[in-house]
């Protein structure tokens, strides 16, 4: 078992903002921009997963990538392990590189169909470290074995590999470097259901043996529930809510997180019977023009006249437990 420090920050992100310009006309001069990350803070402890819920559009992906430095951010603050890394140019991060890692949503794009499975893994040591060609060979092997694959398949090419398999692929190139924090965004998702459950049991495992960090990015709020030590709710480039999973998946307070997890089908008959679904009204509004005030309002069955005219503040409920939302504004 990895040696952690208990509630140690690792990671902490304060009011990230990532816009995209939107360019038009002949000269294509910028008229726009959409807010995939309209200003987001959040921390990740040492040795935890934190959930980042919500549905396809909402900025999940962009907010993973943005805090890994792979976009140069609009605006904010990002540490990993105390070091600032928001406004450092790429070539300075390439020394970071090691301590932070991703692990793709598609194996089969993120892995080199040109390159032999042994190059794939390896190629990380080789960029980053000074391991001679055998030490290099022999770690290489090690990670297949960490991830469960047979090291007799070093050899062979991704499309030889059923998704599972490319995914652990994918996993080990993320830990040849010993990373701490690991960013994944869906893992699971581009996979068959029965292969999902051994994706998620082997990173519960790797971290466990590693004291890896992860940053857990999924729709599939019940793989979450399973994973996740936190989860944070995000809608339109914010995020609605963010607790403990105990808390947030058995008392929801924002009305989108409430509309959210309603969504999601219970395996017992006779609970689902009884389950009430929340449906909301209308189509999410665009990014690059989103509502005044909360991003929710235009569907949000608990609206108010305040809604529309002023963003919401964020409210601690209870110690862990934060949503922005105006039913809690001026309890």
């Amino acid at each position: 078992m990895f040696d952690i420090t208990p509630g140690r920050t690792l990671v902490e992100v304060r009011n990230l903002k990532m816009h995209f310009p939107i360019h038009a006309g002949v000269f294509r001069q910028r008229v726009g921009e959409v807010k995939a990350v309209d200003g987001i803070s959040f921390d990740i402890y040492e040795g935890e997963t934190l959930g980042l819920v919500g549905e396809s559009g909402c900025g999940k992906s962009t907010a993973g990538r943005a805090i890994l430095r792979l976009y140069d951010i609009t605006d904010g603050a990002v540490k990993i392990d105390g070091i600032d890394i928001s406004s450092q140019p790429q070539p300075d991060l390439r020394k970071m590189r090691p301590t932070m890692q991703m692990v793709f949503q598609d194996p089969q794009a993120s892995l080199n169909p040109r390159m032999k499975v042994r190059d794939i893994i390896g190629e990380p040591l080789e960029e980053h470290t000074s391991m001679g060609k055998p030490e290099r060979r022999e770690k290489v092997l090690e990670l297949m074995d960490a991830v469960g694959l047979n090291r007799d398949f070093a050899n062979r090419y991704p499309h030889e590999f059923s998704g599972g398999q490319r995914q652990r692929i994918g996993i080990a190139r993320a830990l040849a470097l010993n990373p701490k924090f690991i960013v994944c965004d869906e893992p699971i998702a581009a996979l068959d259901v029965s292969i999902q459950a051994q994706v998620v049991n082997l990173l519960e495992d790797l971290q466990a043996e590693f004291g890896l960090t992860y940053l857990f990015i999924s729709h599939d709020l019940s793989m979450v529930r399973h994973i996740a030590d936190r989860v944070a709710v995000m809608y339109l480039g914010r995020i609605v809510e963010i607790a403990d999973r105990e808390t947030l998946y058995s008392a929801p307070k924002h009305p989108y997180t409430q509309a959210l997890l309603s969504a999601v089908p219970e395996p017992d008959p006779w609970i689902e019977e009884k389950v009430e679904r929340i449906i909301l009204q209308g189509d999410v509004p665009s990014p690059s023009n989103p509502p005044h005030g909360c991003n929710f309002c235009t569907r949000c069955p608990q609206v108010m006249d305040i809604c529309r005219s002023e963003e919401p503040p964020e409210v601690e409920i209870t110690p862990g437990h934060r949503t922005a939302c105006h039913l809690y504004s001026n309890s």
